[in-house]
């Protein structure tokens, strides 16, 4: 596509392989949308309008200088976003624990990869999506997909497994699905039974690993005495998958010369999605998979900078280089860099759920400043997080276009985008890209990084402290998170630009990278990886009388998150114009409904209009609905904002529904 004389084209990266999906040949669309903002706005009487940047700051860093005065740090929070460059997630956390001084800091990767991470952590003592290159996936023999459906959501992601049989778990028959040699379609919040039931066919099967067991990991003992009650009849029975299907599956993973087990977000946005993937881990475990060159256990992220989006500071219990915040040694090597006292840095914070739902109550926050996030559309109990916003004192948010949260806000600033500032992102396999500046933005605009530096300096921090421009605020960084897990100190701009494939940890400006992980050891004390003894408990919210259906929500090929870009894309938006939910034909029946139709859906929430989409191969007690679409068509006016004890992941998969034909 040409844009003022710029094209958008694919290159022959190893990950996409030259390919581009409908999103990123059409994504120069959106820099120039007619409704781009090219003004700060101010909130005067009800009314957002055009003010100068040096007002706009003025007035921020005034409120927030006040409502800290008169009710302490902790009244004002930050919500960042996994799209946000390295560089923009690790000045926000440094902004919101020095400048601010507030604890109230977290993000919406809070929503997409944070159950893959606990689960990670967990078992291999570090997470990192993928501990292998995306290529080694092109000579896997069998790959199992758990709640992924790449097909739409990273079709250039496809190209690496067409020499592999997929198995494809999922309650929708979904385009990977399609693809897939084997579909396993569990009924909805019973993945974590599924994997118990192949873990269990594994061992009895004589399947197991168990040398690599014995020298290589731990706990295994725990997980199977769990694992030994759920034997493929009786998770036959809770999950709706033949048992002789949960068999193949096992003898097809342990034949397999190289085989993958992946996750994405089907199996972690539930109340147990920790567990969930956790049992997924064992699985692979079980089979002597991660370690092993041509061989492993990944999980699929899901936002542009989704991995390095969440090692650098932007959620509420993390320091950068992974670090976590109330770790004494950790808060004193960060504040010797950031050159304040290791006590003056806020301890943890509340996570994102939690962080919305205190907005304005007593104790709470006052004031929320939100940097590349769509929240009204994107939280789950939309409806519950809206009036919790209309609550506030101030809010803030920083966006390139009027988003349905920025119409809410008291200012808003216009920021740049992808191809318009300079920036690094760490891909879903550990590399970190140099993302370098094509265009310039259009007049007013400001990068993040300029716009923290702003406010910064006004509430009284050395300007120095907060650089504007992106490859300094990667060298502080890269010393930053030296000795942490995520360790990006031997990394420099320099060496990006000379091409070279740096996958953290690099530890030295002499080291290579490391692109496979865990080969010799996990990161563990000990250097073995570990079990996790899990137990199936099924959705928070199961069917009843009055809700008998339960719904899932996800992601259509067309459009990305809460579709605030995407929507404004006149090729993407007239694929796809407006919610819909794909129902069985049988179900929609049963509603009085028929495709086509505008049908109502309601949780005990709240309700969303949509059109119907019969389709043959839905479960008949199964609804799906895209989260792409605002107002009364936001998929998250049902969703279920109960968290997973670990991650605090909201159950996004799975809530109990009804369905009804809606008024004329």
């Amino acid at each position: 596509m040409r844009l003022d004389g710029t094209r958008v084209s694919p290159r022959a990266f190893p990950v996409n392989a030259g390919g581009l999906c409908q999103k990123g040949w059409t994504a120069g669309e959106l820099l120039r949308t007619g409704d781009r903002l090219r003004t700060p706005l101010l909130r005067r009487d009800g009314v957002l309008c055009p003010v100068g940047w040096d007002e706009a700051l003025d007035f921020v860093a005034g409120r927030l200088a006040g409502l800290r005065r008169e009710h302490g740090a902790g009244a004002v929070a930050v919500f960042g976003g996994g799209g946000l460059t390295n560089e923009k997630a690790y000045l926000l956390g440094k902004f919101a624990r020095v400048a601010l001084g507030t604890p109230n800091i977290d993000y919406n990767g809070r929503f997409c990869m944070s159950s893959a991470a606990a689960a990670g952590i967990r078992a291999f003592g570090l997470d990192r999506g993928l501990p292998f290159p995306v290529t080694d996936l092109a000579g896997a023999e069998v790959v199992l997909l758990a709640g992924a459906n790449p097909a739409e959501t990273m079709p250039p992601f496809l190209q690496h497994l067409r020499g592999a049989d997929l198995i494809v778990v999922d309650p929708r028959r979904t385009p990977t699905a399609e693809q897939a040699s084997l579909h396993l379609a569990p009924a909805p919040g019973t993945d974590l039974a599924l994997a118990l039931g192949i873990l269990h066919a594994v061992v009895a099967d004589g399947h197991l690993d168990k040398s690599y067991v014995d020298t290589r990991t731990g706990g295994f003992g725990e997980a199977w005495r769990i694992a030994a009650a759920w034997w493929p009849e009786r998770v036959e029975r809770v999950t709706g998958v033949a048992a002789v299907d949960q068999r193949r599956t096992a003898e097809l993973l342990a034949r397999a010369g190289n085989a993958y087990v992946l996750t994405a977000r089907g199996a972690e946005q539930h109340a147990t999605g920790t567990d969930t993937v956790g049992a997924w881990i064992n699985l692979a475990l079980s089979l002597g998979l991660p370690g092993r060159t041509g061989s492993g256990y990944g999980c699929l992220t899901g936002q542009g900078n989704g991995q390095g989006g969440r090692e650098h500071g932007q959620k509420a219990d993390q320091l950068p280089g992974y670090r976590k915040i109330d770790d004494p040694v950790a808060r004193a090597h960060v504040a010797g860099v950031w050159g304040v006292a290791p006590e003056s840095l806020p301890g943890p914070g509340r996570s994102a759920v939690e962080l919305l739902d205190s907005l304005g109550r007593d104790g709470g926050p006052k004031a929320l400043l939100v940097f590349g996030s769509n929240v009204v559309v994107s939280a789950p109990s939309a409806s519950s997080v809206q009036e919790r916003l209309s609550t506030l004192d101030l809010m803030v948010v920083a966006d390139f276009v009027l988003s349905e949260t920025a119409a809410l806000a008291d200012v808003v600033f216009p920021v740049t985008q992808w191809a318009e500032e300079d920036g690094t992102l760490t891909n879903l396999e550990g590399r970190i890209l140099l993302r370098c500046k094509a265009l310039d933005p259009p007049p007013g605009a400001r990068t993040d990084l300029e716009l923290i530096h702003g406010l910064a300096t006004r509430l009284g921090q050395p300007a120095e402290r907060f650089p504007a421009d992106a490859e300094t605020v990667f060298d502080e960084l890269r010393i930053a998170s030296k000795g942490g897990l995520a360790d990006y100190s031997g990394i420099s701009y320099a060496r990006l630009r000379a091409g070279e494939a740096l996958h953290w940890p690099v530890p030295a400006e002499e080291h290579a990278g490391t692109p496979r992980m865990f080969l010799d050891r996990f990161a563990h004390p000990g250097g073995r990886a570990r079990f996790a003894a899990v137990d199936h408990s099924g959705p928070a919210e199961p069917p009843s009388a009055e809700f008998p259906l339960q719904a899932t929500t996800g992601r259509v090929l067309q459009h990305y998150q809460s579709g605030a870009q995407t929507r404004r894309i006149a090729e993407l938006n007239a694929v796809v114009p407006e919610v819909f939910v794909e129902v069985h034909p049988d179900t929609a029946a049963r509603s009085g409904l028929s495709d086509g139709e505008r049908a109502v859906v309601r949780s005990r929430r709240g309700e969303t209009l949509a059109r119907v989409r019969c389709v043959a191969s839905m479960r008949p007690d199964l609804v799906f609905l895209p989260f792409h679409f605002p107002g009364k068509a936001r998929a998250n006016l049902l969703t279920n904002s109960v968290l997973d004890p670990v991650s605090r992941m909201p159950e996004f998969k799975v809530c109990a529904v009804s369905l009804a034909k809606a008024d004329a």
